[in-house]
């Protein structure tokens, strides 16, 4: 019974909404799903109108007749859905990239990757090695002070940016562990 009185308060096109899911063999959906189909069917039926609306203002027509109607609509179908190359043309894609062999898989355990020059898990950083200073300190005396000039604020900072280039290994001494 509240079928029946939903039915008789429902719009025309939302009891056609239902009476094509009813076709299409949908029993079982949401109530929003009805609304949602409206809304699309709405938006479509008012961009081919607009397009209608527009070509017949470029024919210098005054009103929308049934050409210009066709027209919007088949504009849209060109647009919205697109035809696939043919089957000839897929094939010589598929010859052409299957040319090129893979590369040679690293024999190992687990997952395979890629060199290191192309992976993102490589160490991206570079440890800045100081100079040796000299095993004698050198005794500085005024004038030389005076002569040798500091270096400024921006060789400071583009030092620290750009340590120097060095095939040096860096290594850390552990302590020695005493036995008991």
């Amino acid at each position: 019974m509240a079928d029946k009185d939903e039915d008789l308060t429902m719009p025309r096109d939302a009891k056609i909404v239902k009476r094509l899911m009813k076709s299409m063999g949908v029993e079982d959906y949401e109530p929003h799903v009805v609304h949602q189909f409206l809304e699309l069917w709405y938006r479509y039926v008012v961009d081919v109108l607009t397009d209608a609306q527009v070509y017949s203002e470029h024919a210098g027509k005054s009103e929308i007749d049934c050409d210009d109607v066709k027209l919007a609509i088949q504009s849209k179908l060109n647009f919205i859905f697109s035809q696939p190359p043919p089957r000839e043309v897929l094939l010589e894609l598929a010859h052409n990239r299957n040319k090129i062999p893979l590369p040679k898989s690293i024999a190992g355990l687990g997952v395979p990757l890629p060199p290191d020059q192309d992976s993102l898990i490589s160490p991206n950083y570079m440890f800045a090695i100081p100079n040796k200073t000299p095993s004698e300190p050198v005794e500085e005396t005024e004038d030389e002070e005076a002569t040798v000039p500091s270096p400024s604020q921006e060789e400071k900072i583009d030092m620290q940016l750009d340590p120097p280039q060095t095939d040096q290994k860096v290594s850390f001494p552990l302590p020695k562990c005493q036995k008991d």
